[in-house]
């Protein structure tokens, strides 16, 4: 068994916009020329989109998502070159209310994709998740939207908490909120998560330069936590920041959010 675990997350922007599809292909041809074990993504909107992922990255023989009506839930995808133990989807109880802009994250029924899996003997929990847009950019708990975001980082911390701690534990995804918010640390605290990037200030979110500067921050992560008795290196980067083949003649970013790739070796 190989002595080294690698992932990659990436909000894919899975919009119903012309250019998602070839957009998709160009990330499904990255992904197969990669050596990440799992590879999770976020935001996919349509079934179409994931079944076209799902498709286009064979050597991932394991895909997990759940159905809902329009997309997967939660927009979230995970696939691995692993064989999986099992998977299971937990929606948030809190999800926003239904005449405001939090009724496109309800629709989607966010929450998260948990996937369990073995690496060298190891039980290995992953989970997936994306939590509520913050339209408004206040991560101090006064509005609505930071009050939301509290309450899914609660439950999705109680649930981190409550895996097996003979785990090597997992987080990842695009969280909508900034490193080293209030938000961001209590949720570290509550779940006894570690950030594999963290003090890192470099955006994960690539934003049009018309935004105010306050938009692109880094808002995606991978969060840990090692097992009781066991020792690892864990080594994250950035990916994705450079532009693509798209289509015939034309480069673009693969999304508007970075990719982050970990790597975890044993000692």
């Amino acid at each position: 068994m190989a002595n080294s675990f690698s992932l990659l997350t990436l909000n894919c922007f899975g919009l119903w916009l012309p250019n998602t599809k070839p957009r998709l292909l160009a990330l499904a041809r990255e992904l197969e020329q990669s050596s990440d074990q799992v590879v999770c993504l976020q935001e996919i909107q349509l079934h179409r989109y994931q079944e076209l992922l799902v498709r286009a990255c064979p050597s991932y023989t394991y895909a997990m998502y759940e159905r809902y009506f329009h997309c997967p839930k939660g927009g979230l995808l995970t696939l691995s070159r692993i064989p999986i133990a099992s998977h299971f989807f937990e929606p948030y109880h809190e999800r926003g209310l239904w005449y405001t802009p939090m009724l496109l994250d309800r629709l989607f029924y966010k929450g998260m994709l948990i996937t369990r899996l073995h690496w060298a003997d190891l039980p290995v929990v992953i989970i997936n998740t994306h939590i509520l847009a913050n339209f408004v950019a206040d991560w101090e708990r006064h509005g609505m939207y930071a009050l939301v975001e509290e309450k899914q980082l609660m439950q999705l911390a109680s649930t981190v908490q409550n895996q097996p701690m003979d785990s090597f534990v997992i987080v990842v995804g695009d969280f909508n909120i900034p490193r080293g918010s209030k938000l961001y640390f209590d949720f570290l605290s509550n779940s006894g998560l570690t950030d594999s990037l963290a003090g890192d200030a470099r955006p994960t979110l690539r934003t049009p330069i018309a935004l105010p500067s306050r938009y692109p921050l880094a808002i995606d992560y991978v969060f840990f936590r090692m097992p009781k008795g066991h020792s690892f290196i864990v080594s994250c980067d950035l990916c994705f920041g450079d532009k693509y083949s798209i289509a015939r003649s034309h480069e673009g970013y693969l999304s508007d959010h970075y990719g982050i790739e970990v790597q975890i070796t044993m000692k």
